[in-house]
């Protein structure tokens, strides 16, 4: 089960993806826009090596029980707190 779920979030996620690089030009091929905050919301343009990575992908799930994969702003939202979000990325980023 929890693998069928995985797959159907990083599937979800890459259709948003595609969706994304289609409006949003700005984006380096490899790469995708998020938006983090718990209110008001910060863009961020991360690898997209981030979804195979299990820190991500837990943050991902978190995200979807939140908010679905209905995401207005156009790129996955994450609601967690900025901080907790760097602080994330520059685990990942470590790696």
């Amino acid at each position: 089960m929890g693998v069928f779920r995985l797959q159907s979030i990083v599937s979800n996620a890459k259709q948003l993806i595609k969706l994304n690089n289609k409006n949003q030009r700005d984006i380096p091929k490899g790469y995708l826009a998020v938006y983090v905050g718990e209110v008001q919301k910060k863009r961020f343009v991360v690898p997209l090596s981030y979804l195979d990575q299990p820190l991500f992908q837990d943050l991902l799930r978190r995200s979807e029980d939140e908010f679905g994969f209905n995401h207005p702003m156009g790129g996955l939202t994450i609601l967690c707190r900025e901080e907790a979000f760097v602080h994330l990325s520059n685990q990942l980023h470590v790696s």
